[in-house]
């Protein structure tokens, strides 16, 4: 793919993505518009589990599929499979690949900043801090995941968070350099299938199966809380973000402590981190149709 534009070398930025890439439809879509984006160098997509037997590695071949269609070589790697509580954590033998990969990413002397692209639970970046809680001044992460406090009647299990409660706490007190994308920020990605259709028409094998996976999915019982003919590309935000920070109004905060049930409640005492009230959509998803089309030209 040929941009007729460069990035320059200091403003170029180490990332990883850790995704629950088979868990629905959002994720394929947030990692190829990473690997297409000239201002990562991306270093690893990490498979997330979503609290399901199998799922780390359904996440980890649908990745996979991804990386191959846009001819990339970001290496794809297993991460946990059960939520933080299940695993035993007593040296960097016991941490996933994945986990493994992030704790040496952290740890590199390349001066690239690190940005960690969370799209599910947070249980790969949970394990790598559990062991080695230094490694949280060196990296930020981007999380999409819990949901702000509200009104109860409004009160939803948050998939992300509610994946891995004890993996979000340890984070979310950690005292790492988090940017936050609650629910009621990353649901606005709205985006209707027919403009899909469109968009992704000329975008040559990644945009098919985009779009064929997305539809399939919609189609099927798992999605019975969609409208029907319309989605929220709910992890792209994180892409969007990191490509530039402010696409998108953010306050600073206590970190939110998450319930089990995946409500949150704020506490004063807590870490402060970066909480995003609103995203740009259209610069997202518009940038991500651009480099699409633009990968299908050669």
């Amino acid at each position: 793919m040929t941009f007729h534009f460069t990035v320059r070398d200091d403003k170029q930025i180490r990332v990883i993505i850790d995704t629950d890439a088979d868990c629905e439809a959002d994720d394929p879509f947030a990692i190829a518009q990473a690997l297409l984006t000239p201002k990562f160098m991306v270093k690893a997509i990490c498979a997330e589990h979503f609290n399901e037997a199998g799922s780390m590695e359904r996440s980890f071949r649908t990745a996979s599929t991804v990386v191959q269609l846009l001819n990339s070589d970001v290496p794809v790697l297993e991460g946990a499979r059960t939520p933080l509580a299940g695993l035993h954590l007593a040296s960097d033998e016991d941490l996933s690949p994945a986990s493994r990969a992030i704790l040496d990413e952290a740890l590199s002397a390349d001066t690239h900043p690190l940005f960690v692209l969370c799209l599910g639970a947070i249980t790969n970046v949970a394990a790598a801090i559990k062991l080695h809680p230094e490694i949280v001044s060196r990296m930020t992460i981007i999380w999409i995941g819990t949901q702000l406090p509200g009104n109860d009647e409004e009160a939803i299990r948050e998939f992300n968070s509610g994946n891995d409660v004890e993996g979000a706490n340890l984070v979310l007190t950690s005292g790492a350099n988090l940017w936050l994308v609650p629910y009621q920020v990353y649901r606005t990605m709205n985006v209707s299938i027919a403009e899909l259709q469109c968009k992704l028409a000329d975008a040559g094998a990644i945009g098919e199966f985009l779009f064929d996976n997305l539809v399939k999915y919609n189609d099927s019982d798992f999605a019975f809380w969609t409208s029907g003919e319309s989605w929220s590309l709910g992890d792209s935000p994180a892409v969007g973000l990191a490509m530039k920070h402010d696409c998108g109004e953010f306050h600073y905060a206590p970190a939110p402590l998450v319930k089990p049930d995946s409500s949150t409640a704020f506490i004063p005492s807590r870490p402060t981190i970066r909480i995003y009230d609103s995203i740009d959509s259209r610069f997202i998803l518009e940038d991500l149709f651009a480099k699409l089309t633009l990968f299908a030209r050669g």
